[in-house]
């Protein structure tokens, strides 16, 4: 028994041997290019970190600061100007494209479509809200369920359902979650879909018992259940 395993542990180390030999001779064989592949390696992660540090880095900072003004009047609710900008400093869209791949781009992409949405431009409002990817929460719930509302004065009501349940359902919260399933209910009511607007409004009420969307759900429910004649 014991020449057995010391057969079998004898076989393991020549076989290690072996493959330790030939990746040695696949080294020696290859040396040339495999020096040329880590060298691209490294000169990749050289340049990211250079285009970070003296490219990007620089045009963020820049970005927010002219971001800044846009920002103020997107407060004041003076869309037009958050969205065009002043003539001395650029509103959203010239942030998006005089400072494209930095974060503030990116964020002006949601006030962009906000400020369009509250224009009246529904359909452009979500092309730019679409293009909005955020780590923020709260934002990236509001960006959903404000295509949502884009979709519902569009009269693309199965649209602007699915994206409040998306809104309702990405980050949940006792604000934007009960918001968003309250107007997908709504909406599915007036589509005559009313069990599955009851199921939304029972959901509310349950679950989000102490917001102003759940302590309204009840005159709802009882409201679908009459029309739908449900129990």
């Amino acid at each position: 028994m014991a020449k057995a395993n010391n057969e079998a542990t004898n076989e393991k180390l020549e076989g290690i041997e072996s493959a330790l030999s030939r990746t040695e001779q696949y080294i020696e064989e290859n040396q040339k290019s495999l020096m040329i592949i880590a060298g691209a390696i490294i000169a990749v992660v050289a340049i990211y970190f250079a285009f970070n540090r003296f490219y990007l880095k620089p045009k963020e900072e820049k970005a927010q600061t002219q971001m800044f003004v846009a920002e103020k009047y997107f407060e004041k609710d003076s869309f037009r100007l958050a969205l065009n900008g002043d003539g001395n400093y650029p509103g959203f869209l010239g942030i998006i494209d005089e400072y494209s791949l930095t974060n503030s781009a990116t964020l002006s992409q949601y006030y962009a479509g906000i400020c369009l949405k509250n224009m009246g431009k529904y359909a452009e409002a979500i092309d730019h809200l679409k293009k909005f990817d955020a780590n923020d929460k709260i934002l990236s719930n509001i960006a959903l369920g404000s295509i949502g509302d884009c979709y519902a004065e569009l009269n693309e009501n199965d649209k602007a359902i699915k994206y409040y349940k998306k809104a309702a359902g990405n980050v949940l919260n006792d604000f934007t979650t009960p918001m968003y399933l309250m107007r997908a209910a709504i909406l599915l009511e007036e589509k005559g879909e009313f069990k599955n607007a009851l199921d939304l409004f029972v959901k509310i009420e349950k679950e989000y018992n102490k917001t102003s969307e759940g302590q309204q759900a009840e005159k709802y429910i009882e409201r679908v259940k009459i029309k739908g004649n449900l129990k």
